[in-house]
C-alpha cells in the first residue's frame, strides 16, 4: 500500500518501482487514471491502452474469458454473473432487490441469445473457448432491460460512453501494460478502472511462472463508498489471491478516509491487512485520524507522517517502521520526468 497527499512523492516513488522492476523483467500492469505513467511507458517502450469517448481501443464487459476461473472454482456464468452485477451497481447506484434480480435474468438471457449458459461446455465452439466475438456486449442488455434501466445505460450504447459498446480488440503482448482512463472524465473513471482490471486479473492468473504486478491507483474508488461490496470482494480478492499467482498488488490512494468508508472500512483494512510492505508518505491530520484505527501508530509516527517533506515516507515492514527517502540517478530521472 502507497499513501500520500497530492505532491508527496508516492506517485515518483511509485515510478521508480516500476522502472526497477522493469529491469527485472517483471510483468507490470497499472490502473493510470491522472495519465501520470505515459512518459514512462514510452521510455520502456510499454503498451499504453486508452479507453475514451475518442478512443478506437475496446474492452467488452461481458467477455468470459479461458482464464477467469480460479483455482477449485467452477461455473464461468456463475462466476461472470456475480463480477457483472457489481459493475452494474456502479452504474445504477441505488439499486432494489428486485431491480437486481431483473438485471441478473436479462443479463442470463443475453447470454443464452449467444448459446452460452450456466454449463461451462457452452464456452466452446470447436473445442476451442470461445473469443469476444462470441459474447454479448451492452447494447444488447440495453435492448432487454426497462425504460428506467435503459436511461442510465444511454450513455454507454449512444452517449461519450459508447466506447464500452464495442467488442475487446486488444491484446495484453507487453511486460509493461498501462491501463489510461484519464480521458472517461472524473465521474466515469471507476468504471474504466473494473473493465481494465479485471482484464489484468484474467491475464495474471494465466501464468504463475512468471513474477507480476499490478498497480491499483486511486482504489478507493472501488472499495469506497461509491462502490459496492460486490465489487469491492472482487478488489479484496485480488489482494487475498495474488500470491499464488506469482504475483503482487500495490494499492495507491491520497483519499485514506474514503479508502475506509464502506462497510465500516471492512474492504481497507482487510486490504491493509494482506499488504506486506506499506509507505506512507505526507499526509493531512484527518487522514492520520482514520489511519490510525486501522494500524498500530504512535503519537510520534503520526507527528511524522504530518511532517514528512515531499520524497519521504515512513515504511512499515511488518513490526519495522522506518524513515526512508526516495534517492534516484540520473538515468531514472530521464526516464521519469
Amino acid at each position: 500500500c502507497i499513501f500520500g497527499s497530492s505532491g508527496s512523492g508516492k506517485s515518483y516513488f511509485t515510478k521508480i518501482q516500476v522502472l526497477r522492476n522493469y529491469i527485472l523483467n517483471i510483468n507490470q500492469y497499472i490502473i493510470d487514471p491522472e495519465r501520470e505513467y505515459e512518459k514512462i511507458s514510452k521510455s520502456l517502450d510499454g503498451s499504453l491502452i486508452k479507453i475514451g469517448p475518442a478512443s478506437k481501443t475496446y474492452i467488452n464487459i461481458f467477455d468470459i474469458r479461458e482464464d477467469s476461473l480460479e483455482e477449485n472454482e467452477e461455473g464461468y456464468l456463475a462466476t461472470k454473473l456475480n463480477k457483472l452485477i457489481g459493475f452494474f451497481k456502479l452504474i445504477f447506484q441505488d439499486i432494489t432487490e428486485e431491480e437486481r434480480t431483473e438485471l441478473e435474468n436479462k443479463i442470463i438471457k443475453i447470454y443464452k441469445n449467444k448459446n452460452i449458459d450456466f454449463n461451462d461446455k457452452s464456452l466452446f465452439k470447436n473445442n476451442k473457448f470461445k473469443t469476444s466475438t462470441d459474447m454479448p456486449i451492452l447494447e444488447d442488455l440495453y435492448k432487454e432491460l426497462n425504460k428506467k434501466m435503459q436511461k442510465k445505460i444511454e450513455p454507454f450504447i449512444t452517449g461519450s460512453l459508447k466506447c464500452f459498446n464495442n467488442y475487446t480488440n486488444i491484446e495484453l503482448n507487453n511486460k509493461l501494460i498501462i491501463g489510461d482512463i484519464y480521458e472517461l472524465g472524473e465521474e466515469n473513471i471507476q468504471f474504466g478502472m473494473y473493465i481494465f482490471i479485471e482484464l489484468f486479473w484474467d491475464k495474471i492468473k494465466k501464468d504463475r511462472n512468471s513474477r507480476k504486478i499490478i498497480y491499483l491507483d486511486e482504489i478507493w474508488r472501488l472499495i469506497g463508498i461509491t462502490s459496492n461490496k460486490e465489487t469491492a470482494s472482487f478488489i479484496y480478492k485480488i489482494f487475498k489471491t495474488i500470491r499464488k499467482y506469482g504475483g503482487g498488488a500495490t494499492a495507491i490512494t491520497q483519499d485514506v478516509s474514503d479508502l475506509f468508508s464502506l462497510e465500516e472500512g471492512a474492504y481497507g483494512k482487510s486490504i491493509l491487512n494482506n499488504s506486506e510492505l506499506k509507505l506512507f508518505f505526507s499526509l493531512e491530520e484527518e487522514n492520520i485520524k482514520t489511519l490510525e484505527k486501522y494500524i498500530d501508530i504512535n503519537e510520534k509516527e503520526k507527528i511524522e507522517i504530518k511532517s514528512l517533506r515531499k520524497g519521504e515516507s515512513l515504511f512499515f515492514v511488518g513490526q519495522d517502521h522506518i524513515l526512508t527517502k526516495i534517492n534516484s540517478d540520473k538515468f531514472e530521472k530521464e526516464l521519469i520526468e
